[in-house]
């Protein structure tokens, strides 16, 4: 029966880890990981925006380790979901709410072509070739570059096109 039911229920359901070191450690790992995706992996990202790609991975994680016993309570992984949820939440509202730090959270757009001619100098910026510049072309139905008026890398690293055409 002592298998099937755990006699220590408090192990179980109560904190075994001190809740500032909870606080601190999710604080950090999200502070870090996000300012690394912001600012390395941008074009990486795709259309899944970095806050929302960094939230899942975090909050899988640290759900993962509060149900699979790497802590030894469900409480533990609890708060660190919370503090994820809650620096989310934070960075979010401060990009909303302060325009400076919305640069940070959101960047803006960098141009990539311009009057059909490609800007070296960005794309080097983003590491982005001219065969993948050609290949996101190509997907949005366009041939030849100098049919495009002008090309972005977005801030959540899609390449949006506007040509001549439109």
């Amino acid at each position: 029966m002592s298998k099937v039911f755990p006699s220590d229920w408090s192990k179980i359901l109560l904190p075994d880890t001190p809740l500032l070191e909870i606080v601190v450690r999710g604080s950090l790992m999200y502070i870090a990981l996000f300012l690394m995706l912001r600012f390395i992996l941008k074009r990486q990202a795709g259309t899944v925006g970095i806050t929302d790609l960094l939230v899942i991975t975090l909050i899988a994680d640290a759900a993962q380790n509060g149900m699979a016993n790497d802590y030894s309570s469900i409480a533990d992984g609890i708060l660190l979901v919370g503090v994820i949820i809650g620096w989310s939440y934070l960075i979010d509202w401060l990009g909303y709410r302060f325009p400076r730090f919305q640069r940070i959270v959101h960047p803006g757009p960098l141009p990539l072509i311009k009057d059909g001619r490609m800007l070296r100098r960005n794309m080097r910026q983003e590491l982005i070739t001219e065969g993948e510049l050609m290949t996101q072309l190509r997907e949005q139905g366009i041939e030849n570059i100098h049919s495009v008026r002008s090309a972005f890398m977005e801030g959540d690293g899609r390449i949006s096109v506007i040509s001549y055409d439109s």
